[in-house]
């Protein structure tokens, strides 16, 4: 019995050692210097294809292709072509009343040599980044008599009524110009 102590414990103390030796392990660094890409850059990409709130789901993969090299410093950090993978973060579906809205999160980018750098960013829209969300069309319009002072004289003038029809789906298209906006610095190690 007390072998087989010995022998639980012999384990274990063996077992903690290499777990001890494999965490003091540090790799070597490439040996790049880093660029930092700051918050709020504007990066201008194109759609790469359709998104639309009728067919796609929270989760749905998106690629984007940047348009023009952007440049730091004399330093072209991101050249045309580059790809930027993201995802559609939030759908509202269409209601009576509204439109249909979608919000698009950008997770990395892909330099043409394959190099993959992390980002976080949005599709930019003015609207807190939501495409799409407005108002539905009214159902009906009522004539209302507008009296004009100047001319002396009464034209009709047509206005909405408060019931509104059922909202319809937010589409983005294939080959939509748009920005990405960084939301957090990014660190590059490569430029091309």
């Amino acid at each position: 019995m007390k072998k087989i102590f010995l022998l639980i414990g012999l384990l274990f103390v063996i077992q903690n050692t290499q777990a001890a030796e494999v965490e003091d392990i540090q790799l070597p660094m490439r040996g790049y210097d880093t660029i930092e890409i700051p918050a709020g850059t504007f990066i201008p990409v194109m759609n790469a294809q359709e998104i639309s709130t009728q067919y796609c789901s929270e989760g749905y993969k998106v690629k984007f292709i940047v348009t023009n090299d952007l440049y730091l410093y004399d330093t072209n950090i991101i050249p045309k072509d580059t790809e930027i993978y993201g995802y559609i973060e939030k759908i509202n579906d269409p209601v009576i009343g509204t439109n249909a809205a979608v919000k698009v999160k950008v997770t990395k980018m892909v330099y043409a040599e394959g190099i993959e750098v992390p980002i976080k960013g949005y599709l930019y829209n003015s609207n807190n980044n939501v495409f799409g969300g407005g108002l539905s069309e009214p159902v009906k319009y009522h004539k209302v008599a507008q009296r004009q002072l100047k001319v002396h004289q009464t034209t009709l003038q047509v206005k909405p009524t408060y019931e509104r029809k059922m909202g319809t789906h937010t589409t983005i298209p294939t080959g939509f110009g748009g920005i990405v906006v960084l939301t957090a610095p990014a660190e590059i190690s490569h430029t091309p």
